[in-house]
């Protein structure tokens, strides 16, 4: 039995974070402040156009577990990756950082390692360009029930939903962890991913979910309104538990018919990079540990502001002693 407070299942993907004017994006032909999926051979052309690249092991979900895991959390990760150089430095790299990684390289799979292509920008706004590699072509088969005894929870990443076998994958291992005790939730990841599978998204919240993570374009997106409000109704009508982050308006949470508004601090931004991410990690240390839901949702902006003072989706400060400070442990 692993007894992981925390599992999550995402794409697999190493980050690499450069600094660029919009200038730059435009010559590039990069559209601003969005998620866009690349080809191999667009990913090579940007990547060799990168100044100042960071590398790192990520992925949405990835950076949610790695910031559990500093939080000191038990925690697992599983993804896909191929037994190339960036699937033996990401997987390395996240077990370095205290996540287990369950499944080893492959030499099995038939794209190189995902990698997604972050242009940072002088206001903080990151761009990123997604190569959907190996981590994309994870399915059920990459999935072990005997992962989830024992366990507290798991957390999807929306992002794996652009392929058949991700959505088979996400609902057997939802049923596994609910069926072993567990709860498991999900994050919208995108605008663009909530729009394409919208229908999949309205049923897996609706049979599968205990909780659900999103900002405001995703919700609205997802129940298509224009009223965030309604969108909100209409997810915590079938779901226990409902958060929505938006930009710097309060986070709004709801569970069991409570509600609550949670105010974000105001932090200039260095990079935007993993702020969902490690909001995500914030709110879910809480939800892990027993807090009510208003500081399931501080912890979640405290996670949130440490993230995009400094380059890298992945906190650099203790988050225990940032809680702390705010009185929240």
């Amino acid at each position: 039995m692993n007894n992981y407070d925390v599992i999550g299942i995402g794409n697999a993907i190493v980050d690499v974070i450069s600094h660029a004017e919009d200038t730059f994006l435009d010559h590039m032909g990069i559209e601003k402040g969005i998620m866009q999926l690349v080809e191999r051979d667009r990913a090579e052309v940007l990547y060799a156009a990168m100044q100042d690249r960071v590398e790192t092991p990520g992925g949405s979900v990835a950076n949610t577990i790695a910031g559990l895991g500093s939080l000191g959390l038990s925690t697992a990760f599983i993804g896909k990756v191929k037994d190339d150089a960036l699937g033996r430095f990401y997987a390395k790299g996240m077990e370095e950082a205290g996540t287990a990684f369950p499944n080893p390289p492959t030499p099995e799979a038939e794209a190189p390692t995902s990698r997604s292509m972050i242009f940072v920008s002088p206001d903080g706004e990151r761009s990123m360009n997604t190569y959907l590699g190996a981590g994309a072509d994870l399915g059920q088969k990459d999935v072990s029930s005997d992962l989830f005894a024992g366990s507290k929870i798991l957390f999807l990443e929306g992002y794996l939903f652009d392929k058949d076998d991700g959505k088979t994958a996400f609902t057997a291992a939802a049923q596994s962890m609910r069926a072993a005790g567990g709860k498991a939730g999900i994050t919208l990841s995108d605008p663009f991913c909530a729009d394409r599978h919208r229908t999949d998204f309205q049923r897996l919240i609706r049979d599968d979910m205990d909780f659900v993570l999103g900002n405001a374009a995703e919700w609205t997106t997802l129940y298509e309104t224009d009223d965030l409000g309604q969108a909100l109704d209409q997810a915590a009508s079938v779901c226990d538990t409902v958060v929505c982050t938006c930009s710097g308006d309060p986070v709004l949470l709801r569970r069991a018919g409570e509600q609550v508004a949670v105010p974000v601090q105001k932090v200039v931004p260095v990079d935007a990079t993993g702020a969902g991410d490690q909001f995500a990690a914030g709110f879910l240390y809480g939800f892990a540990t027993g807090q009510s839901l208003e500081t399931c949702g501080r912890m979640g902006v405290v996670a949130a502001a440490e993230v995009i003072g400094h380059i890298g989706p992945r906190p650099k400060a203790d988050l225990r002693s940032l809680f702390a400070q705010q009185g929240l442990v």
